[in-house]
């Protein structure tokens, strides 16, 4: 093996754990009661961030709107993510994500179970990775008390 196959290997594996970090940075912002700030700075400019039955946003400003109001819709949420799979390409990486999440959705006070699959794209600007598409289909949103099988509704 060249140095310059090590080194490539050394950049797609550096690659790799960057988007990791900013996956986790988007669920801590998320955490913390939603700073929309912070979290539209982890977009381009013309990304698109599609939640599903969460509703959708277009370029970096909606996405800041939308969080801005998240808090009022889920107040309390601890994003859980895992088995992530990460293609990088040059400067654009496509991943997948599993999401398990405890949350409160404000109507009711009701304490929640969640589950999904983030797909994402990202693209390397000046260097950074960022979120160009972040899209989640969900699985179930259940009733903390009732659990998946008895109560489940996407």
């Amino acid at each position: 093996m060249s140095l310059e196959d090590i080194e490539r290997r050394l950049k797609a594996l550096e690659d790799v754990e960057e988007i990791k970090h900013l996956k986790a940075r988007y669920c801590g912002y998320c955490d913390d009661n939603y700073d929309a700030d912070a979290i539209a700075g982890l977009f381009t400019e013309d990304a698109v961030w599609d939640g599903g039955i969460r509703g959708r946003a277009d370029g970096r400003e909606e996405i800041r709107r939308f969080f801005v109001r998240a808090s009022q819709r889920l107040p309390f949420a601890i994003h859980m993510v895992m088995n992530p799979i990460i293609e990088v390409d040059g400067d654009t990486a496509k991943g997948s994500w599993y999401l398990f999440q405890a949350c409160t959705y404000a109507e009711g006070d009701q304490a929640v179970w969640g589950s999904g699959r983030y797909d994402e794209e990202y693209i390397r600007v000046d260097g950074k990775w960022m979120f160009q598409n972040l899209k989640l289909t969900s699985f179930f949103w259940t009733p903390f008390d009732q659990g998946w099988a008895k109560a489940r509704f996407v």
